[in-house]
């Protein structure tokens, strides 16, 4: 890990950002708390531990790296993070998702922090090729990391991004899919299987790594890995997680994908939330 932020510093930060996500979510009920609870290490790795690249006060600086949350349900999940870093000011938490605030329900590029619209599954891989393409073609060390979920997969653009990485040799892409084995519906596994996931993206081209998506100790040498990689094939790793990761009663559950909690839920996730710290 790049930086001197340690695994105890980075736990902390999962807790917070958990409570953080909870009452934006729950001033407007309105937003995806599972989703974001599946990737909240993942991308909290990704923007603490000193993996990207980035310019608070020059959030479209020409050498950032790129982070794309292609599961666009779940962007709202660098919000709070993106306050806290300096993108824009802490208050316009509480006007997330009001016609007052910049942050609404899916996020976009007009948001500091935010490099494209992603609330149509399937675009985010696309996109990421084109920004790591154009990095190579440029002569820029720039990365480019997307975050895909894994019913995400399903979509046929995501293996038309793939085959274009692989053969342009895009060893400055990364992708991360959160593999909590839940769609809006269903299991993926009941809806259309998706296993082996890992085999799928290793014939498409590229290098493969897995991961427990809510372990530190798992994710940090993933990354550390990942961007010292120069092999000349992308890099994709599979994060199993699980949706709604924090709360008992949304884990593995399907039905909480955007269902909003009654008083009494809200008491008690409000008292796991303050309880429960991720085991790094």
């Amino acid at each position: 890990m790049p930086t001197n932020v340690t695994i105890e510093d980075l736990q902390r930060k999962s807790h917070w950002l958990r409570q953080e996500l909870f009452e934006l979510v729950m001033r407007r009920k309105k937003g995806h708390l599972p989703s974001s609870y599946s990737c909240a290490e993942m991308v909290i790795a990704l923007m603490y531990g000193g993996y990207i690249r980035g310019y608070p006060s020059a959030p479209r600086h020409p050498d950032r790296d790129r982070l794309i949350v292609s599961k666009g349900h779940a962007a709202m999940v660098l919000y709070p993070i993106l306050a806290d870093l300096g993108y824009f000011p802490n208050d316009e938490l509480d006007k997330f998702a009001t016609p007052e605030g910049r942050l609404r329900l899916y996020a976009d590029h007009t948001i500091p922090g935010i490099e494209t619209i992603t609330g149509s599954l399937g675009h985010g891989l696309g996109i990421g090729c084109g920004y790591a393409y154009a990095a190579k073609q440029d002569g820029k060390d720039a990365r480019t990391f997307v975050l895909l979920s894994d019913g995400e997969c399903y979509e046929g653009s995501v293996w038309e991004a793939a085959m274009f990485a692989a053969h342009h040799r895009l060893d400055n892409l990364i992708v991360i899919v959160d593999r909590n084995g839940l769609c809006i519906l269903d299991r993926t596994e009941a809806c259309v299987k998706l296993d082996p996931l890992d085999d799928k993206w290793r014939a498409f081209g590229w290098e493969v790594l897995t991961v427990d998506g809510h372990a530190y100790r798992s994710i940090l040498p993933a990354l550390d890995r990942a961007v010292a990689h120069r092999s000349g094939r992308p890099m994709a790793i599979v994060s199993h997680s699980v949706k709604g990761k924090g709360i008992s009663f949304m884990e593995h559950q399907a039905l909480w994908h955007n269902t909003m909690p009654n008083e009494d839920q809200m008491q008690q996730a409000r008292r796991e939330l303050l309880d429960n710290c991720i085991d790094g």
